[in-house]
């Protein structure tokens, strides 16, 4: 099977993509492009994924460059893959050759462009990394390199919808401490649960960060499982791990 990549005309001409779990080597509840070595998955197997994602880019597998997740705001900027990635959850650079990505599975998977600067981003955007800053620091870290805020474009691939991310009480309230128009982001849900549009918090952060465009791409990771790993759907299903997905971009 080919890999599956989903791609937005607004990062067009870079070559980047939102790779789904079509077309990977993968087997079990990790069937298809599995990219997480986080993951438990066979090692060797995660590489030969991750080779098919480089391939797609024009790319060896050494040049894909990537950092390990912890949920954070931190943001890396980088002129070469390191083989010993630190501990972030952005990654920017202004280097050609090189591709730079992130991993996901409910969380957003954001890309981040300014063509005309020639500088790029990649971020790991789950509620937690949103509410802390992760978007805006990335923006930031690019401009750092050149770009411009107005320029930048920016877009959110597949995520969890609000239709299937249920939240407790306790959860909107770290949202409304920060900001009551928050609530804004949060329907009502089952017996006194909320329904959270984290793809929507993302979009108004970055729009309130001046990108000249911000889209999502509308996929729900959660709603389709024959393309999208998903956190949450393995959790209620009682599985034992769970696949990552993998969005990449180089110049």
């Amino acid at each position: 099977m080919t890999l599956e990549i989903i791609t937005a005309d607004s990062l067009a001409p870079l070559r980047h993509g939102f790779f789904t779990r079509r077309g990977g080597a993968s087997s079990g509840v990790f069937e298809g492009l599995n990219c997480g070595y986080g993951s438990s998955d066979q090692q060797d197997v995660v590489t030969i994924n991750r080779t098919r994602v480089a391939g797609a880019l024009g790319l060896g597998l050494q040049d894909l460059s990537g950092v390990v997740q912890v949920h954070s705001a931190r943001v890396e900027t980088v002129t070469a893959p390191d083989p010993a990635p630190p501990e972030a959850d952005a990654i920017v650079t202004a280097t050609p050759g090189i591709a730079i990505s992130v991993l996901t599975a409910d969380c957003q998977p954001v890309l981040f462009a300014d063509p005309q600067a020639h500088v790029i981003g990649a971020a790991h955007a789950g509620w937690k990394g949103a509410i802390d800053g992760v978007l805006e620091e990335t923006v930031a870290a690019m401009i750092a390199l050149g770009a411009t805020r107005e320029n930048i474009r920016a877009v959110i691939g597949p995520t969890i919808s609000q239709q299937n991310y249920e939240v407790g009480p306790e959860f909107i309230e770290r949202f409304l401490d920060e900001d009551p128009d928050n609530a804004r982001f949060f329907a009502n849900g089952k017996d006194g649960h909320y329904q959270f549009d984290l793809p929507a918090f993302g979009l108004h952060r970055l729009r309130a960060a001046g990108v000249g465009h911000a889209e999502w791409t509308r996929h729900c990771t959660y709603a389709d499982p024959a393309r999208f790993y998903s956190y949450r759907r393995t959790t209620h299903r009682k599985e034992v791990d769970y696949g990552r997905l993998i969005a990449a971009i180089r110049l």
